[in-house]
């Protein structure tokens, strides 16, 4: 602002939350891209899985080209990959450094900076959506059914991971943080359905294994995309329990110290 004499004078004061969010989000989103773990999670893994599994005949994908079972599942690794692990890692480092404790302390508030993960997270998933349906496409894939439905799944999805990514990084040590969610992340690649069917589990395995949120995603996905089923009210309705529960615990159990 300027003063009668025409000079500059200072106008101290935070900057309106949503500029704050904003440019928040923005540094966060940044930061992640730059991250080369965060990339291989992110964007190398669910790629490299796509192309391998779907040129070479690895797992028995059932009936019809394997890209149409596989995409799904690859597109559910992505978010999980995302939400869960790469959010839970970089959570966890940030609050073992004191980064989480002087930004709590900024105008910031401490719901404004979850938000800001959270549309860091949303970016990063458009981003990945993007270029593995491009690279699924240029694969051969087929998809069908209803687009608000996949929107419904990976949100929830995405809601669910988010949860139980900051609930780790809240609770643990950044070390046992880092350990733990790549060992969950190598643990429901190989059981959630994404690659290897949850049939060639056998009929408890299954069942079991179906209750489990990266399970609920991709299958959720594989029955709209693949199958051109309508909503599936079941798979979203495991995925609203464990976004409830795990978004709930971190707001109880997060530290921030």
């Amino acid at each position: 602002m300027t003063s009668a004499s025409g000079a500059y004078t200072p106008k101290p004061g935070a900057a309106p939350l949503p500029r704050m969010i904003a440019a928040q989000a923005a540094l966060e989103t940044r930061m992640l891209l730059r991250n080369g773990e965060q990339l291989l999670l992110t964007v190398v893994i669910p790629t490299l899985l796509l192309v391998l599994f779907s040129s070479v005949d690895i797992v028995d994908t059932g009936k019809g080209e394997a890209v149409d079972f596989l995409a799904p599942g690859v597109l559910a690794l992505a978010v999980m990959s995302t939400a869960f692990t790469g959010q839970a890692i970089a959570t966890g480092f940030e609050r073992r450094y004191g980064v989480l404790k002087r930004l709590a302390a900024s105008p910031l508030p401490r719901w404004g900076l979850m938000a800001a993960k959270t549309a860091s997270v949303l970016v990063t998933e458009i981003l990945q959506v993007i270029l593995l349906t491009v690279i699924a496409f240029a694969l051969g894939w087929s998809p069908h059914g209803n687009p608000f439905a996949v929107l419904l799944l990976l949100v929830l999805g995405t809601a669910a991971f988010s949860g139980l990514g900051l609930l780790m990084a809240g609770t643990l040590k950044a070390e046992a943080t880092l350990a733990a969610a790549n060992l969950v992340f190598l643990l429901l690649l190989v059981g959630g359905g994404v690659v290897v069917p949850l049939e060639k589990f056998g009929p408890a395995g299954e069942q079991v294994l179906g209750l489990l949120p990266i399970s609920a995603l991709s299958g959720g996905l594989r029955d709209v995309l693949q199958h051109g089923a309508g909503v599936p009210w079941g798979d979203l309705g495991v995925l609203a329990v464990w976004a409830v529960v795990g978004l709930a615990a971190a707001g109880k159990f997060f530290r921030w110290e």
